[in-house]
């Protein structure tokens, strides 16, 4: 046993104080890694790896199925299918008997769409809109409106115009949807059926739109301009 201020040790003490040894401590520390190498690299003991995306164990997460009844029912299957109603303005599905007078048409509206990553190209052909055609310009629409499922802004033109504007558009569209469509007495075939494009077609939400002789449809569109041009319309 040793002593510290001539008082020896007690028998718990002293079995301490040599179990914490420096010496005995290496060793200490020394079997504690080589057991803990052995449990990590014993078969028993290995955690497998989860398999990653395109390993064959893969199986993706997942959240928990919903509980509850669907709220279309359980007979959706065996509905038939029908033919849904004409967007033609004649409203049948057989040929016309003749063709219709292009003085029909009164006027044109050009849509055109952008979103909040196309909205500069929109904003720099607005302006070149302005600056050249003496149409009726509508406000900015940031959000859908009528028929219009994504943000845009118009502008109406009379029937002069048309062969100036569409062939200036398809030069000048920068990339962006736009819609060309007449003003006639069907506002609904005039979007859904007599529709010209540039660039891509987007759908149209026009088929709650009132044919001619229905109630509450809506009158034929005029054009009043309100844009008086600037600058020369290059040629």
């Amino acid at each position: 046993m040793t002593a510290k201020d001539g008082i020896p040790n007690s028998e718990q003490d002293q079995a301490w104080a040599d179990f914490l040894a420096p010496t005995r401590r290496s060793l200490v520390a020394g079997a504690a890694g080589a057991l803990g190498l052995v449990a990590a690299t014993s078969p028993a003991s290995a955690a497998k790896p989860e398999p990653k995306l395109g390993d064959p164990g893969f199986r993706a997460t997942v959240p928990p199925r919903d509980v509850g009844k669907s709220p279309w029912g359980y007979a959706t299957a065996s509905e038939p299918a029908v033919r849904p109603a004409s967007v033609r303005p004649e409203g049948g599905f057989g040929l016309p008997d003749k063709p219709r007078p292009y003085t029909d048409i009164h006027s044109y509206h050009a849509h055109i769409y952008f979103d909040e990553d196309s909205y500069p190209k929109a904003e720099r052909l607005r302006q070149w809109v302005v600056e050249r055609f003496p149409v009726e310009l509508g406000n900015w629409n940031l959000e859908p409106r009528g028929p219009h499922v994504t943000p845009s802004f118009y502008f109406g033109f009379t029937n002069d115009l048309l062969p100036v504007i569409v062939p200036w558009l398809q030069l000048n569209s920068l990339g962006l949807t736009i819609l060309l469509h007449p003003n006639s007495d069907d506002p609904r075939a005039d979007h859904l059926y007599y529709t010209l494009w540039v660039n891509r077609s987007q759908p149209v939400n026009a088929y709650g739109m009132k044919r001619p002789g229905e109630p509450g449809a809506p009158p034929i569109e005029k054009i009043y301009p309100n844009i008086r041009p600037t600058v020369e319309l290059e040629s």
